[in-house]
C-alpha cells in the first residue's frame, strides 16, 4: 500500500494534532525503528540505542512512552507474545499474519488471500464490519523439528 507521507511526517502530524512537541529524541526513535524491518520489544530497541552520555541517548521511560505514541499514531502494531509486548511496522505495510515457533521464538510473516476472504465472509455472515485481524499460528519451525528429529535418532543409537 503506497503512503503519501514518510513515517516521520506521519508522526509529526500526529504530534501537532495533539499539541505535543516534536523533539530530537522522538525523531531519532522514528528513524531507528523504521531503518530496519523486524519485530522487536522495547528492551531489544533500547539495546540498539546509544548509551547514557552518548549522542542521541534516549531514556528508557521515553522509549516506552514514544512506542505507545507510535502505536496511537498508527505507525506500529503492538501484540502480546509469551508475556511480552512485541511491535511491528503497521504504517504502509500490508496486512499479514504470523507463524510463531514455540521452540526458538522465531516469528514468520505470511500473507493469505484465503484467510482474508474467510475473515470477510465470516464478518458478512455475522453482519460485522471487519476492520482488521491478527492471526498467530503457534507450532514448531522446520529447523527446530529437524534438530529434534536428529536428537531422537541419536538417542536410539
Amino acid at each position: 500500500m503506497p503512503v503519501s507521507q514518510t513515517p516521520i511526517e506521519r508522526f509529526e502530524e500526529y504530534l501537532v494534532a495533539r499539541g505535543l512537541r516534536k523533539t530530537d529524541q522522538r525523531r531519532f526513535l522514528v528513524e531507528q525503528v523504521f531503518s530496519r524491518h523486524e519485530h522487536f520489544d522495547a528492551d531489544q530497541l533500547i539495546d540498539q540505542l546509544p548509551r547514557r552520555g552518548d549522542a542521541n541517548y534516549v531514556s528508557r521511560p521515553t522509549v516506552y512512552r514514544t512506542l505507545k505514541e507510535f502505536v496511537d499514531a498508527g505507525l506500529l502494531r503492538r501484540f502480546e507474545l509469551n508475556g511480552r509486548s512485541v511491535y511491528e511496522h503497521d504504517y504502509g505495510y500490508p496486512e499479514h499474519d504470523h507463524l510463531y515457533c514455540v521452540k526458538c521464538n522465531r516469528l514468520i510473516e505470511f500473507q493469505s488471500e484465503e484467510i482474508a476472504k474467510l475473515r470477510d465472509e465470516i464478518g458478512r455472515t455475522h453482519r460485522f464490519r471487519v476492520r482488521s485481524h491478527r492471526l498467530i499460528i503457534q507450532g514448531v519451525c522446520q529447523d527446530c523439528s529437524s534438530r529434534q528429529s536428529q536428537r531422537r535418532r541419536q538417542d536410539r543409537v
